[in-house]
């Protein structure tokens, strides 16, 4: 039996997935005078990375904690809660109280102590809490262990006083009101926090306090710009381009025919709808038999792997302070993708190339957490070399990563696989040629691949049923289907999604009068497969 009320899934403290071993330490017992530096770092966050958790009742070997836990006396956790406040106002300048939840595994109870990092920093500590002490002592992470910042590490982290990361901000233009509890909910369960069961017992605010996404006093209570980015419907009211803009060139960018879709919503949706729209209009598998040897050689035109770190990266690493989308442009030839800004001035570009660049400090530290969290990224370093890996791993020419001298922008260029043949649109459009029918532009050319495969049989049962133009209650009557929430899920929203079905009145979804159509693609693919 596992319970608790912080964001965070015990397992990942237990296991460490997705947690760094310097933002997690173990202790078998309670021991203010210890806990207060590692609690002091762990606010200072001095490496940007979120913080970090101290977890209580549980001894460790060699960094990795020791099962089953040895636990924390029940009867001692009103006190330690009271020790955290009490030092929180007299043994940490500025004032500095973390977050706490119990968990019982194994029948034994384990206290975790969550250390965001902190809104005022640079924080300072007691050496020591004897009534004749009054020294006072900043301390920060490094590695997993905690140390005294001395010399260029107290004035680098003293420097970072006015500096509060963007992320971490308040908005005071907004209210809770602009948080959506569905996405909240959604959020908990998907990450496998144990805050998930507890949402109908918590208002929105006291649940936006314990995930650190609100700040200010109860009575003027603040959404944080990554509570507005990952909770809110619109982010892009509140930050303008806060979208992935992904444009296809058939002809190059030169060309007059383009596709062009616009990706927007809570950056934690519009990442992995991306990432599908792009590995399902544009990448192809490649299969080629040996006469040699029994194993056929296979390959993608662009590896998926190579794409999807590119895309967080650029989502994790860009200014949302810079009224300027990520843009994917993808030819026939590469897949380009432009963030702004670019790295760090102190990564060398030569590093960054050969992926061994190391950032001491990231951009948005809480943005990264909650994609950690989502297991969408590591915030290691490691983005750049799992693109390299990925591209060599399928063959492909070496990617290439770009940025001017003032570091105002950061492309990635990923070349086709040099014998992969260029996208299934091409399979589409030559069937179009054929028939005659070839528009100005590819807006219905969708992927389309020349076996059933890649598409599903739900979407091909739809096209096959489709007669000039149909409502939905007819559609749903001739494939006997009868949720409509099912009818919308797994065959009419595909369909329109692969541009094989629009609408004849595309502004009102909902129009009492709206029919459904096939494209010309639709009408191509229609052909195309047999249904079983």
């Amino acid at each position: 039996m596992i319970s608790g009320s912080l964001p965070i899934n015990i397992d990942r403290l237990l296991y460490r997935r997705t947690i760094e071993r310097e933002r997690v330490e173990y202790k078998a017992g309670w021991n203010p005078q210890s806990e207060l530096p590692t609690m002091c770092a762990f606010a200072n966050d001095f490496n940007n990375m979120g913080g970090g958790y101290i977890v209580l009742g549980l001894e460790e070997d060699n960094g990795q904690p020791i099962l089953p836990p040895v636990g924390v006396d029940a009867g001692l956790i009103d006190k330690i809660q009271k020790d955290l406040f009490n030092l929180g106002n007299s043994a940490i300048q500025p004032n500095y109280h973390p977050l706490t939840s119990t968990y019982e595994i194994d029948n034994r109870v384990v206290f975790v102590i969550w250390v965001p990092g902190g809104e005022t920093r640079p924080y300072k500590v007691k050496v020591s809490l004897s009534k004749k002490g009054s020294d006072w002592a900043y301390f920060i992470r490094r590695h997993s262990n905690t140390i005294r910042a001395k010399g260029s590490d107290e004035r680098e982290l003293l420097s970072l006083a006015a500096t509060v990361p963007f992320d971490d901000r308040y908005q005071q233009t907004t209210s809770l009101d602009n948080f959506s509890l569905r996405l909240i909910e959604e959020f908990l369960r998907k990450t496998g926090s144990s805050l998930a069961s507890v949402t109908t017992q918590l208002s929105l605010g006291e649940l936006a306090r314990r995930m650190n996404i609100v700040g200010g006093p109860s009575e003027a209570i603040f959404p944080k710009n990554v509570g507005l980015l990952f909770f809110s419907p619109k982010p892009h009211e509140f930050f303008p381009s806060t979208q992935i803009d992904v444009v296809w060139f058939p002809d190059g960018p030169a060309g007059d025919q383009f596709d062009e879709k616009e990706f927007r919503g809570p950056i934690w949706y519009i990442l992995p709808d991306a990432i599908s729209y792009i590995e399902r209009n544009i990448l192809k598998e490649t299969v080629i038999k040996h006469s040699s040897r029994p194993e056929a050689e296979r390959f993608w035109n662009f590896p998926i792997e190579a794409i999807e770190e590119a895309l967080v990266n650029a989502i994790y690493h860009r200014s949302y302070e810079i009224r300027e989308p990520v843009k994917v442009r993808i030819s026939k030839h590469e897949i380009v993708i432009l963030s702004f800004p670019g790295a760090d001035r102190s990564i060398r570009m030569e590093d960054l190339r050969e992926g061994n660049a190391v950032s001491r400090r990231y951009r948005n530290r809480r943005i990264g957490e909650f994609l950690k969290d989502l297991d969408l990224a590591e915030g290691r370093s490691t983005g750049i070399p799992k693109i390299l890996n990925a591209m060599k791993r399928n063959g492909s020419p070496l990617p290439e990563f770009e940025s001017d001298e003032e570091r105002a922008w950061f492309l990635v260029r990923l070349p086709r696989h040099e014998r992969s043949d260029i996208c299934f649109t091409d399979y589409v459009a030559r069937q179009a040629d054929k028939s005659g029918v070839m528009p100005s532009k590819l807006q219905t050319y969708r992927a389309i691949p020349p076996k059933s495969e890649g598409l599903p049989l739900s979407v091909v049962r739809l096209l096959k049923v489709l007669d000039g133009e149909m409502e939905r209650i007819e559609l749903q009557a001739t494939l006997g289907v009868k949720s409509r929430s099912n009818f919308s899920k797994y065959y009419l929203r595909p369909a329109i999604e692969y541009g094989l079905v629009e609408m004849t009145i595309p502004g009102k979804p909902s129009s009492p009068k709206q029919r459904y159509r096939r494209t010309v693609a639709g009408r191509i693919a229609a052909t195309q497969f047999n249904v079983p």
